[in-house]
C-alpha cells in the first residue's frame, strides 16, 4: 500500500511541476537542458521538470518608457530641456530576450540618442512648430532599428520644450513687440480710411455746395452760411487751444469777399455753359 501511495504522490507532485499557468496577454519561454525549445501562450501549459525551464515570462502588451528630461542644443545653439514619453510593446519575445541583454536599457538609451539627435537637427522654432513632425522622425528611426529586438514602437510624444529663462523672457519681449507693431499698425490704418472718408465727404461737400451756387448765383445765403459755419468752427478751435486768442472780424469785408466769390462762381458757370454751347 505505501508503494502506491509514494508512486501517486510522485505522479501529483509531476503533474504539478509540469503545469504552468500563463496569465492572458503574457507569453514565457521555455528551454530545455540549456536550448531554447519552445514559447508558452497564456493559459494552462506543460512541461517537463528537470529538462524543461521558463527562463523567462513577459507582457506583450503596451508599456510606457518615460525618457528622462534632456538638455539639448538647437540649430540655432540654444539650450532646451526635452521631456518625452515612448509607447512600445513586445512583437517577438524570442527576439527580446535572445537578441539584446537588457531590453529597457537598450530600449531607453536609444530612445535618449534619437531624441537628441533629432532635435538638434531643428532650430528652436521649429521645434514648436513641428513638433508632431519631430515625433514621425523619431518614430521612424527607432523603428528602423527595434525591429531586430522583436520590439515596435507604437508611438513617440514630446511632453515639453522647457526653455532657458533668459530665452524665455527674450521671447515674450519680441511677441509683445509684434503686437505692439500689429496694434500700431491698425491703429494707421484706420486713421488712413477715417481721413479718405473724411476727405471724400469733403469733395461731395463742396461739389454740392458749387453746384448750388451755378445754379443761383445771386444767391448770397449760402456764402453767409459757409462764412459763419468757418468762424464758428474757427471759435471752437480757438477756445480749445491752450493759448486762446479774440479775433474780431469785419462784417464789411466779409461782404465783400462773399461777392468776390459770388461772381468768380458766377463766371465759371457762365463759361461752362459757354464751352458747351460751342461743343
Amino acid at each position: 500500500m505505501e508503494p502506491i501511495i509514494a508512486i501517486v504522490l510522485v505522479l501529483m507532485g509531476y503533474a504539478l511541476g509540469s503545469a504552468k499557468l500563463i496569465n492572458e496577454g503574457n507569453e514565457a519561454l521555455v528551454e530545455r537542458l540549456g536550448k531554447y525549445h519552445r514559447k508558452l501562450d497564456p493559459g494552462l501549459n506543460f512541461i517537463i521538470p528537470l529538462l524543461d525551464q521558463i527562463v523567462m515570462e513577459d507582457t506583450t502588451r503596451e508599456q510606457i518608457l518615460d525618457i528622462k528630461p534632456q538638455n539639448i542644443i538647437t540649430k540655432d545653439n540654444i539650450y532646451v530641456e526635452i521631456d518625452a514619453v515612448l509607447f512600445w510593446r513586445i512583437q517577438d519575445i524570442k527576439k527580446s530576450y535572445y537578441e539584446i541583454e537588457d531590453l529597457q536599457t537598450a530600449l531607453s538609451q536609444l530612445a535618449t540618442t534619437t531624441v537628441r539627435e533629432i532635435l538638434a537637427q531643428h532650430t528652436l522654432e521649429e521645434t514648436n512648430v513641428l513638433r508632431s513632425d519631430m515625433d514621425r522622425a523619431i518614430l521612424d528611426s527607432l523603428n528602423a532599428i527595434t525591429p531586430k529586438w522583436g520590439v515596435e514602437v507604437i508611438r513617440v510624444d514630446i511632453q515639453s520644450i522647457t526653455l532657458p529663462e533668459s530665452v524665455r523672457k527674450s521671447m515674450e519681449e519680441q511677441r509683445a513687440a509684434e503686437i505692439k507693431s500689429r496694434a500700431a499698425i491698425l491703429e494707421a490704418e484706420g486713421e488712413r480710411q477715417a481721413a479718405v472718408k473724411k476727405a471724400e465727404g469733403t469733395k461731395r461737400s463742396m461739389e454740392i455746395i458749387a453746384e448750388a451756387l451755378r445754379d443761383n448765383p445771386g444767391n448770397k445765403d449760402i456764402l453767409r452760411y459757409l462764412v459763419a459755419q468757418d468762424y464758428i468752427n474757427a471759435s471752437y478751435r480757438l477756445g480749445e487751444s491752450e493759448n486762446a486768442k479774440v479775433v474780431f472780424v469785419d462784417p464789411g469785408k466779409s461782404a465783400d469777399m462773399m461777392e468776390l466769390i459770388a461772381q468768380t462762381v458766377s463766371q465759371e458757370g457762365n463759361n461752362n455753359k459757354s464751352e458747351n454751347g460751342s461743343v
